[in-house]
């Protein structure tokens, strides 16, 4: 079983949070039913969850309402706890370079911070 978490900024701001309230209502509750898949299945299908090609450390939740397609970017922190980085509405087939960059800097930050 894994255990999801939130990325927080250094001022306690949290992205994931505030990503998912300016979402519909519909598209948030797809949302939390799709993080209940990923910590709950051993093996997830990829339709929902899978590592993100040409990165090293990156995994990306996948949700899809109507016609809206949300990826929520985040890695692993030990073997069981997925953290969150960054979310994005998804528009083109290839994950835009931007969003791995905000997800690599969080996850450094995320590190840094915590063996401080």
């Amino acid at each position: 079983m894994r255990a999801i978490e939130f990325y927080r900024t250094k001022n306690g701001s949290c992205p994931i949070e505030e990503f998912l309230d300016s979402l519909s209502d519909r598209h948030a509750q797809k949302a939390a039913w799709t993080f209940r898949l990923v910590k709950r299945l051993q093996i997830v299908p990829q339709q929902y969850f899978k590592k993100l090609s040409g990165t090293d450390e990156l995994w990306e939740i996948r949700v899809q309402q109507g016609g809206e397609r949300s990826r929520y970017l985040g890695f692993f922190d030990g073997s069981t706890l997925l953290v969150l980085t960054s979310a994005f509405i998804k528009k083109q087939q290839k994950t835009p370079r931007s969003e791995i960059e905000i997800a690599q800097q969080r996850r450094a930050d995320y590190l840094h911070r915590k063996t401080s």
